[in-house]
């Protein structure tokens, strides 16, 4: 839990920091295959294949490129049609993605697990539902392909790591060597070189992305992930929501309802105390 706790504090500035400096001027394909390509290396030179195992390299490259690569594809273009707050709002389906997906793996239905996401849900549409207009359906499409490719890629991730016992740190640049081969090519078939970063705030946002909400964040989140049961992991998919809320209300004097905010906090810590309340005794 501490490293999922850790990655929820870093990565609550990264919706501000991408809704406020990049969105609508830098060009969304860009920024992505800027941000995993720092990400790749961080993690070069601890870079191994385990035991020549090429197939295993194939899972962690397809995982990133979903994870990563895809997520942020739908991620990145959600900030043009959405507001932070909306963006923040539509992220709310990804716990029950993630119980769905484990459970359709291990095909029978996890009621604690299902049970656990679906508070967090309700905790976190407390806190950011208001109304929406404009493009808002096309941009909650957005997020939720972004959600589901995020669900996916943890499920797989947290499965992969129990079924091999490996140093993460050892492979994990090629997860992220998966997700460059998707920014790359959709950079060259979709980007827009007409709107690369003019200024130093854009660039040190995206070294920051890169460095530590990628690099760091991706590997510290996927690590926390194989030592939570999967309930654990959906409801603390939803923590992002208040962190976020808070760091943009702190940094930028964004308008919040406090008393949403913190019935909504309470009751995605009740979904965490619920679902260890339903864990099997030993």
């Amino acid at each position: 839990m501490f490293y999922l706790c850790i990655t929820t504090l870093v990565w609550a500035f990264s919706f501000s920091l991408i809704g406020v400096y990049l969105a609508g001027q830098v060009d969304p394909w860009f920024s992505v295959l800027t941000r995993i390509a720092l990400a790749v290396c961080v993690f070069l030179p601890f870079l191994k294949i385990p035991d020549n195992n090429t197939r295993l390299v194939g899972k962690l490259m397809l995982i990133g490129a979903i994870q990563l690569g895809a997520m942020y594809g739908f991620y990145y273009h959600s900030f043009l049609y959405l507001s932070v707050p909306e963006v923040l709002l539509f992220t709310v389906m990804t716990p029950l993605y993630i119980t769905l997906l484990n459970d359709l793996l291990n095909r029978h239905v996890n009621g604690k697990f299902f049970a656990a996401a679906l508070v967090a849900v309700v905790g976190a549409i407390t806190i950011r539902y208001e109304g929406v207009d404009g493009q808002f359906i096309f941009g909650m499409l957005l997020v939720q392909g972004a959600n589901l490719c995020f669900a996916t890629g943890q499920v797989a991730y947290k499965r992969l790591m129990r079924d091999n016992l490996l140093n993460q740190h050892s492979v994990f640049g090629w997860f992220f060597i998966g997700a460059l081969v998707v920014a790359l090519i959709c950079f060259v078939l979709f980007g827009n070189t007409e709107r690369l970063p003019t200024t130093g705030t854009q660039w040190g946002i995206l070294v920051y992305l890169g460095i530590i909400a990628s690099g760091f964040g991706y590997f510290a989140w996927n690590k926390g992930a194989t030592y939570v049961d999967v309930g654990s992991l959906a409801v603390m998919n939803n923590m992002l929501i208040p962190a976020g809320i808070v760091v943009n209300v702190v940094i930028w004097n964004r308008d919040a309802d406090i008393f949403r905010l913190s019935i909504g906090g309470l009751i995605i810590m009740l979904a965490l105390w619920l679902n260890q309340q339903l864990k099997p005794r030993p």
